[in-house]
């Protein structure tokens, strides 16, 4: 996890950093809406992202502590990702998010 001298000054930089990219967006839109998720939901649910790419968002969102990854003891092992406790906080920026779409896509419709 990130300290506090690592982060922007600014937060809105700070948000975006941690949040702001496009697959890190989905990723938790995913998993706050759908609960827990395997790798294969992910693919399946978030189209044209990457293996690799995902790996890599999981693994930076589970670094800034967003994410938690659980490996079940089953045979294969099973690793299944949830929001943790921080994760859950953002919900009011995709509830302003939606929203502001939805207003946007309904606005075009009038032009």
């Amino acid at each position: 996890m990130l300290t506090r001298e690592e982060l922007p000054e600014c937060p809105v930089a700070t948000t975006v950093q941690l949040i702001g990219s496009k697959w890190k967006l989905l990723i938790i839109r995913n998993s706050e809406y759908n609960g827990e998720q395997r790798f294969s939901d992910f693919i399946k649910s978030i189209s044209a992202i990457g293996k690799k790419v995902l790996t890599d968002n999981l693994r930076a969102l589970e670094n800034d502590g967003s994410i938690e990854r659980e490996v079940l003891a089953e045979v294969p092992p099973r690793v299944v990702y949830s929001l943790s406790p921080l994760g859950k906080t953002p919900r009011p920026i995709f509830d302003a998010m939606s929203e502001w779409g939805t207003n946007y896509k309904n606005n075009l419709q009038t032009f």
